[in-house]
């Protein structure tokens, strides 16, 4: 048996490219900056070593994505694995992606900042309450994965 689950959360390192195959299915390419933390030996300092995921989405849902991401966007990806390997002017030439299964914007889109992570799902209806409503927790936003060394 084996798995092949994937969980990144970066930033978009360019435009996402929308594409359609020769049947017409939308195709969503971008990239995914993800930092890795560790400790320099020489300085004793915590610093970030970026790694560069390519990723890409398939159907309905990548066209519909595609119109909220941008460059500089965060996200957070869960998806599996593809290695693929083709032949270009007579070099062999091969890449590991993620292939997305579900994403979460990370950022608004107008402004850039944090804001709470929804999976991009349709809302669901609300009924009516029959207790007081409770007042909405209290979050720390002083922690962030900033934070974390590794």
């Amino acid at each position: 048996m084996s798995i092949n689950r994937v969980v990144i959360s970066g930033n978009l390192t360019r435009d996402p490219d929308l594409r359609s195959t020769a049947s017409g299915m939308p195709v969503l390419g971008f990239g995914v900056a993800v930092n890795d933390r560790r400790k320099n030996q020489q300085t004793g300092e915590w610093e970030d070593y970026p790694n560069f995921i390519d990723c890409t989405m398939f159907g309905a849902r990548a066209q519909s994505v595609s119109r909220f991401l941008s460059k500089g966007s965060k996200v957070a990806i869960e998806g599996k694995l593809r290695w693929s390997q083709w032949e270009r002017d007579g070099q062999k030439r091969s890449k590991i992606e993620v292939i997305v299964d579900e994403i979460e914007f990370m950022t608004s889109r107008n402004d850039g900042a944090p804001r709470a992570a929804a999976p991009m799902a349709a809302p669901m209806a609300q009924a009516p309450m029959a207790t007081t409503p409770m007042a909405a927790p209290v979050v720390d936003a002083s922690v962030y994965d900033d934070d974390i060394p590794f």
